[in-house]
């Protein structure tokens, strides 16, 4: 037969517990001996392996090529019959995930950490997604996970390495292999939803009054950016910059925020620039920003609901429902009450979105970390949301042919109907795991014997009144498999419709990490200017009543919140 399979003899390690987002560690972690090895050997335990056809790629990162050939090595030993890997070991997830239904395969390897920093001291990741194209549900990663933990062996065949560079196919041990062009499937995909030629058309016409920049952040992205932008868009190449992926990202955070992406929000704001938009590192997430325009994730998905007849995809095959995660605002909600639509509100994980999808239930979604997707795929994909804001505006502005329609146009048209929903995130990071614990008792003990319900609060610097209508904690039922997820956040509601929300992670030896999510809805009777206001503006007596009422200050020990995620700005404070 030409190749051997090899047994090697190895010991597990403690914490190999992958989530949705798969096993997540510092590079040097997966570099110990049989670390990796272990990881990959559990993933084809777990599954069925033998016969299997199976997508690999990832965003590039380091380490990436070296592991694509454990991959092949461990893959072939268990029975892979065939595997499908971007050229270079690179497919950005959403690219991967359309890669796994188009070519009907058993499921993908990807290797990211997503929006996290990359480089020899910094992040790497292996994630599985299954038949569907989205992240393995709990069942898998569980399995994983339970047979990581008794590993005493792991198969291998030697082979020559593959070279990733040449798209074609070849062999590797019983395995046949094929590297395809990590571009070309995603970008037939986007042709086939969006109006190419209506949005090619807008910005040909519109060339100096609507110039389009996208910062690829030097991530996955930016050979697809190019491909769409300039390839089938026919803007120049001054349209495009960060866009050659790096092992590092160049020493960057490739996370779409206006932290993060500075070398967007500067250039923007510089050269007046109409349209703004980065990705992350791979490809699933997206920023929305125009020159003195932020979209909120929230009003992102909200406006691509409402707007969708425009889109060719959603113009033939219907809007089937809507469906945020729980702590994004009710913007979307809105938006399928006055559409008639169904609406879900699930826990944080894209995984339940892809639930919905599959029953024929679910059409956009989005999550407030930047996170926007429909069931054209299933994971989030954040060059699909920056399409579909171009298809929107493009033909917003074939309707007004002599005043032009950008961001602020859309988001104040929006507002005008819908009203505001003000939001905006605060990030508590390393407090004490007890303070954390605390200002979770209070809230749990508030749910249980409904002592702040009814209970009004006043603001002093707003001369606000909030009154509380319930505390409660959220769980989530799945009407399409019946799994129950609890704990999930507690919820303050009050009798305006704004609420505050909570959410607890990590309480390892950092500390923990405490979130807090506010939202104030503001409607459309309200005018044009106070539905303008800036976010801090807006939610300033809300933030100030949410701080009181649960002694978050006292309980952390801090004043203020490491970041704040605000709707014009995202703030670092020290």
């Amino acid at each position: 037969m030409g190749y051997q399979v090899k047994e090697v003899a190895t010991k597990p390690y403690d914490g190999q517990k992958p989530g949705t987002s798969g096993l997540r560690k510092r590079v040097k972690v997966f570099q110990q001996e049989h670390y990796t090895e272990n990881f990959i050997q559990a993933i084809f335990d777990s599954i069925k392996a033998d016969g299997a056809t199976l997508v690999i790629g990832g965003d590039g990162r380091y380490f990436s090529p070296e592991t694509v050939q454990t991959i092949l090595r461990i893959g072939s030993a268990n029975g892979v019959k065939e595997f499908i890997i971007g050229k270079d070991a690179i497919l950005s997830t959403p690219a991967a995930s359309n890669v796994i239904r188009k070519y009907k395969a058993d499921g993908g390897i990807l290797l990211t950490a997503s929006h996290n920093p990359g480089g020899p001291n910094n992040d790497f990741g292996i994630k599985y997604n299954v038949s569907n194209g989205g992240p393995a549900p709990e069942n898998v990663t569980n399995r994983i996970y339970e047979a990581t933990k008794t590993i005493q062996k792991y198969k291998v065949i030697e082979a020559d390495p593959v070279d990733l560079s040449k798209i074609g196919k070849t062999t590797y041990g019983p395995s046949q292999v094929q590297i395809i062009d990590s571009v070309k499937d995603y970008v037939e995909l986007l042709e086939e939803i969006f109006d190419f030629p209506l949005i090619k058309d807008f910005l040909n016409n519109n060339a100096q009054s609507f110039r389009v920049l996208f910062d690829g952040l030097h991530g996955v992205t930016g050979p697809y950016a190019r491909a769409i932008l300039i390839g089938k868009l026919g803007l120049p190449e001054a349209a495009v910059q960060n866009c050659v992926p790096l092992p590092d990202f160049g020493g960057g955070h490739p996370d779409p925020n206006l932290t993060y992406a500075h070398s967007l929000v500067e250039v923007v704001e510089k050269n007046n620039i109409q349209f703004g938009a980065a990705s992350d590192g791979d490809g699933d997430r997206n920023m929305i920003y125009g020159k003195n325009a932020f979209v909120t994730p929230s009003d992102s998905v909200a406006i691509i609901a409402d707007s969708a007849n425009v889109i060719p995809y959603f113009k033939k095959g219907g809007v089937k429902g809507l469906a945020r995660s729980m702590p994004t605002s009710k913007a979307i909600d809105l938006v399928a009450k006055k559409k008639g639509l169904e609406c879900f509100e699930v826990p944080t994980g894209w995984k339940f979105f892809g639930n919905l999808m599959d029953a024929g239930r679910l059409s956009i979604c989005g999550e407030e970390s930047f996170g926007t997707g429909s069931d054209h795929i299933r994971e989030k994909d954040g060059l699909w949301a920056i399409v579909a804001w171009l298809n929107i505006l493009a033909a917003a502005n074939k309707e007004s042919p002599n005043k032009l329609i950008g961001i602020k146009e859309l988001l104040q048209k929006h507002y005008s109907i819908y009203g505001r929903s003000f939001f905006s995130r605060y990030d508590y990071e390393e407090v004490s795991s007890e303070g954390a614990n605390k200002l979770v008792a209070l809230l749990n003990d508030a749910i249980k014997t409904s002592s702040l319900a009814n209970t009004t609060h006043h603001s002093k610097s707003t001369g606000q009144d909030y009154k509380i209508s319930s505390v409660t904690s959220f769980s989530y039922k799945d009407p399409i498999d019946g799994s129950v997820s609890t704990n999930q956040g507690q919820i303050v509601l009050f009798d305006d419709g704004s609420r505050v929300v909570f959410r607890l992670s990590g309480t390892g030896s950092a500390g923990a990490t405490v979130r807090m999510y506010v939202e104030r809805y503001v409607g459309p009777e309200a005018g044009p200017e106070e539905l303008g206001r800036d976010t801090a503006e807006g939610l300033k007596g809300l933030i100030e009543v949410a701080l009181e009422i649960t002694k978050l200050k006292e309980f952390l020990e801090r004043d203020e919140p490491t970041v704040i995620t605000a709707g014009r700005r995202t703030a670092f404070h020290t």
